[in-house]
């Protein structure tokens, strides 16, 4: 019994070792310097905290609810 629980704790132990590295790679691309989406310049800021950033917040902000709403589609 307790080989069986072992070997589970190992498996969520490795499942949660992915998830974790997957959440965290940084993207490949440097930050853009302007928006993509309304043009506006990036605070340096933004783009020093957030490697590979392509939107000023207040588009990002959108993004975020639209791809909210379409994972709400699906559900």
């Amino acid at each position: 019994m307790s080989d069986a629980m072992d070997l589970e704790q190992a498996r969520q132990a490795e499942v949660l070792e992915r998830q974790i590295k997957a959440a965290t790679v940084k993207p490949d691309i440097p930050s853009a310097f302007f928006c993509e989406d309304c043009e506006v310049t990036i605070p340096e800021r933004r783009r020093a905290a957030l490697f590979g950033v392509t939107r000023c917040v207040d588009c990002q902000d959108i993004e975020d609810k639209k791809s909210k709403h379409r994972v709400g589609l699906h559900s």
